[in-house]
């Protein structure tokens, strides 16, 4: 693909680099963010099709519900902040269960940006790289987000094993902290019997890597200390270490020789998710 390299369009307050935009896209049950090449973090904004009163949710428990309000969300979001010339390279982050009907879903929406190629990557393996994890040793990432949290075994940087529950920290109204605890330390367990390697042994001796909304909060953090028995390494910036991983994979992306197969950044599974 041939990209102008004519003048700047007056809405694009920075030039268009050679390789063409980019997008790193965290879409989250609670906000969505996003980083965009050449500007950095430009969002962290409510997840709603519109904003004020009457305000839909089109996606919820870490799932998309809603294509077209996800597509008018984005397109209210992130059009304006475009280059009027050239189409976007987009990563996103995906859950890690029911990840392809997310991908499917979320591929759909993005549509309404015309990109030129849409890419994938695991919000647990985002979360290590937004967070500078050595991932050449084996990795457990518990993401507590606002409605879904993750627990997810990494190896050289892979998806071995993942586990979830539908409880977040926008669920603290009715559900005490003990009990995010509780359902993250029986994902962990659950982990360790099922696993015949040494891989999950190794991530705890190494310590558990926590990000999301919930590393933000003391009184998840302290529940989650008491029960894992490893130490707990928060990330810097937890909330968006996600989009950060993600800019980092589009970085390597862009700067591949290659528009029209950058690097691979979906993590294939060494065994099946239970």
């Amino acid at each position: 693909m041939t990209l102008s390299r004519g003048p700047w369009p007056a809405r694009c307050p920075w030039p268009v680099p050679r390789a063409g935009c980019g997008v790193a896209l965290d879409l989250g049950s609670a906000r969505t963010r996003a980083w965009v090449a050449g500007r950095g973090l430009v969002l962290d904004v409510p997840t709603v099709t519109f904003p004020g009163a009457g305000a839909a949710y089109p996606i919820q428990r870490g799932t998309i519900v809603d294509t077209p309000g996800t597509a008018r969300m984005l397109s209210r979001l992130l059009a304006h902040r475009l280059p009027r010339f050239g189409r976007p390279l987009v990563v996103i982050t995906a859950p890690v269960l029911d990840g392809v009907a997310f991908r499917a879903q979320a591929r759909t929406a993005l549509q309404v940006l015309r990109p030129r190629g849409v890419l994938t990557v695991p919000g647990a393996r985002a979360v290590a790289l937004g967070a500078g994890a050595d991932l050449s040793r084996p990795l457990l990432v518990v993401d507590v987000g606002a409605q879904l949290t993750e627990v997810v075994l990494l190896a050289d940087g892979a998806v071995v094993d993942a586990r979830r529950t539908a409880l977040g920290t926008g669920d603290l109204d009715t559900v005490a902290p003990a009990e995010i605890g509780g359902a993250v330390a029986a994902m962990v367990s659950a982990m360790e019997r099922q696993d015949r390697t040494t891989l999950t042994a190794d991530a705890l001796r190494r310590g558990a890597l926590l990000a999301g909304g919930g590393a933000l909060r003391p009184e998840i953090v302290h529940r989650l200390t008491g029960r894992l028995h490893t130490p707990l390494v928060p990330v810097a910036a937890p909330h968006t270490a996600a989009v950060r991983g993600a800019a980092t994979l589009l970085r390597a992306a862009r700067a591949h020789p290659s528009t029209g197969g950058p690097l691979p950044l979906r993590s294939p599974l060494r065994r099946p998710l239970r």
